[in-house]
């Protein structure tokens, strides 16, 4: 190792899989010095990187006030991320039981590529370098790892019994492959369904999905990623169409490649019978709104069962949108069943539910008018 180092005393402990577990105290405005924010956001090649969330500065600002008082009691520990670049020398003597004692080395001198990730405290961090009370001594919790897989699990862990923003936790799911708490599991493959819905260009939903991680202003992502991953968990656990695709390959997992084909026919679908409604925003179209999508979603709970065993799917899922298209008042005029005007349909379970279900008559009178021709 070489450059500036920062040596810190410390207590070194091992956990899960022989992982390198650090316990120290550190100078607040120090934080920010080995450690960086690894904000959510996709590359050139719309690869997911980082996991944290935006700066909130009326929590960094209270902070502060409060660490200018002078004398405060800080005891809430910064838990670390760190990459191999560290080094630890343990001291001579005796030790705590099921720690070693010794001197934490971490390097000063790589500005774009710092020694640590803060995986939570990243409020705090922000704060503690702009406070005057410049000495604090913060605790610190650091662990080894270099893969950021683990760093995007131990952050959802650490922040999964806060208030961390369901829409980050949703785009993050799937890239972590350690098995997750129970909880979490429903949401992991909806959550990367709506990945690459958005990223295929063949996608009905190509670019259209607002994520998270979109840091840009993209004009075009216009429906909003929670309203399909609910539609998708909905029709996943609720004995929908995409539930016919769960626990149907050799080693038990779901048919995930199934699940989006259905996906794509079903949607592309709608994007042919609905253009004039299709790719708008939601204050302007109520097929892009989160009501509209969910209601449609039950449709197609209803709707692709029964298309398995027809020759060209494709055509008859549109034919039998076609027939409900003159009843669908997305961009104007008034759901007359509903007794709404289109533009009043709102992301209420009820609104919701009511849509759904007239969507679902529509369809199977129309279905059954067909029949019996």
């Amino acid at each position: 190792m070489s450059g500036k180092l920062l040596h810190l005393r410390a207590l070194k402990a091992q956990q899960g899989a022989d992982v390198d577990v650090f316990s120290f105290f550190m100078r607040g405005a120090d934080v920010l010095r080995i450690a960086d924010i690894s904000r959510v956001h996709r590359d050139d090649a719309d690869e997911l990187k980082g996991f944290q969330r935006k700066e909130i500065q009326n929590h960094v600002r209270s902070i502060v006030e409060y660490l200018d008082r002078g004398e405060v009691l800080f005891p809430n520990a910064i838990i670390l991320a760190f990459q191999s670049s560290i080094e630890f020398k343990q001291s001579r003597g005796p030790s705590p039981e099921g720690a070693v004692s010794g001197t934490l080395s971490i390097p000063l001198n790589d500005i774009d590529r710092k020694a640590a990730w803060i995986v939570d405290g990243q409020q705090r961090a922000f704060a503690l370098s702009r406070s005057s009370n410049q000495d604090i001594m913060v605790p610190v919790v650091g662990f080894v790892a270099p893969s950021i897989d683990v760093q995007r699990e131990q952050f959802i862990l650490v922040n999964k019994a806060k208030p961390l923003p369901r829409r980050l936790i949703n785009e993050l799911l799937p890239e972590i492959s350690a098995d997750l708490p129970h909880d979490l599991r429903p949401a992991k493959i909806p959550s990367e369904l709506c990945g690459i819905l958005n990223k295929d260009a063949k996608s009905p939903f190509y670019k259209l999905i607002r994520r998270v991680s979109d840091e840009q202003d993209n004009s075009t992502a216009v429906v909003i990623d929670t309203a399909l991953i609910n539609m998708m968990k909905h029709s996943i656990n609720n004995y929908g169409a995409l539930a016919l695709y769960k626990n149907t390959m050799a080693d038990g997992a779901a048919d995930v490649e199934g699940m989006y084909r259905l996906l794509c026919v079903y949607w592309s679908a709608v994007k042919s019978v609905f253009p004039e409604a299709w790719g708008l925003k939601p204050q302007d179209s109520r097929l892009m709104h989160s009501a509209g999508i969910q209601a449609m979603g039950v449709l197609m709970d209803r709707m692709m069962p029964r298309m398995h065993q027809t020759k060209n799917v494709s055509e008859e899922v549109e034919a039998a949108l076609r027939r409900i298209a003159p009843y669908c008042c997305w961009t104007d005029g008034t759901w007359d069943a509903l007794g709404l005007p289109w533009n009043e349909i709102q992301n209420t379970p009820r609104h919701i539910k009511a849509l759904a279900e007239h969507l679902v008559q529509l369809d199977f009178a129309e279905s059954q008018k067909q029949a019996a021709k």
